[in-house]
């Protein structure tokens, strides 16, 4: 019976592996080549000795060496859609959100709004869209996340080597994160941490949500106050850990919800904020501290706010602020 999508030929590719694979186990490698390919077909391809690295059989967990030549044998996938074409306006917003940029390394200041990647109805994210600007590009993946709504400094790897040092350095802590968040009322100066495991749930309706949990992972967030409002505090927030939405949980588990969070926030405050122009969430990555990986020299990148999260403090401080 015949179906919409185009069915690729399959062939024998041969390839050689390049110094910027050394160290990527041959599954991983495999994933990233067959794009659509079950997991299940990957490995019973390497377990049945049909994928070769040297003309020998190998395991899952052989890592590549500079030099190795892998057979791949024929894997019949259906091909993957036409993937969506990235519009002027997006080009325009991501080449002037350019913060930082050498030859390992692109820090872009992200739109709120944008997913850092495709899927789950998302037809095209941050990182499909910057391939496509820079087709010339051999190699653009993302070194961590932000969530779709939340704006300001991603790190992406233009080197596997990037990536893999970049990893490491967020793993052991050598990389300093710091967010902007407005939350919701006074936030107490004696508040310079919240330490509280955190544990993701799926609800009936499947949405998936972060809780604080005893049974969760470890986390921290240090944070300090920078700017009160009448009804808010402007504070900075800097992630010890990396859990998913840890900022926006750990601010509504101190009694603070970030302004226009839809998912940890308060409903009427955001309905109220929205009418003063706030139609977003009010958390922002504002700077990365790292070490580049080719030369270890330390950088500093600053992202500065969008002139919506602007005019929402112009807006507050006309109601009266202070500092502190």
């Amino acid at each position: 019976m015949a179906t919409n999508s185009q069915i690729s030929q399959p062939s024998v590719q041969w390839i050689e592996v390049e110094q910027d694979l050394c160290g990527q186990r041959i599954d991983n490698f495999l994933i990233a080549r067959l794009k659509g390919v079950p997991k299940t077909l990957i490995y019973r391809i390497i377990r049945k000795g049909e994928v070769r690295v040297n003309k020998k059989r190998v395991k899952a967990p052989y890592r590549l060496q500079p030099g190795d030549l892998v057979r791949i044998p024929p894997v019949r996938v259906a091909s993957e859609k036409e993937p969506a074409k990235v519009g002027k306006g997006l080009i325009e917003a991501l080449e002037s959100a350019i913060l930082f940029e050498n030859d390992e390394l692109l820090i872009i200041n992200k739109p709120s709004g944008l997913a850092v990647h495709g899927g789950s109805g998302v037809s095209l994210g941050m990182i499909e869209a910057l391939r496509q600007i820079r087709p010339e590009a051999r190699f653009l993946e993302l070194v961590h996340r932000l969530d779709r709504d939340t704006s300001g400094c991603v790190m992406v790897a233009k080197k596997r080597s990037t990536l893999k040092a970049l990893h490491e350095d967020l793993r052991v802590g050598r990389i300093s994160k710091i967010y902007n968040a407005l939350v919701i009322g006074r936030w107490p100066n004696r508040k310079l941490k919240v330490d509280a495991p955190l544990k993701k749930n799926e609800l009936q309706s499947g949405e998936r949500v972060v809780r604080v949990s005893q049974d969760g992972k470890e986390s921290l967030t240090e944070f300090r106050v920078l700017q009160r409002f009448e009804q808010a505090t402007l504070v900075e927030a800097k992630p010890i850990t990396g859990r998913t939405h840890q900022i926006r949980v750990h601010a509504q588990f101190a009694g603070h919800p970030i302004m226009g969070d839809e998912k940890y926030g308060e409903e009427s405050i955001n309905r109220d904020m929205k009418t003063r122009g706030l139609r977003r969430l009010f958390l922002h990555a504002a700077q990365l501290t790292l070490r580049l990986p080719k030369n270890r020299e330390r950088i500093t990148v600053s992202a500065p706010l969008e002139e919506s999260l602007e005019r929402t403090l112009e807006n507050l401080s006309t109601n009266g602020a202070n500092q502190g």
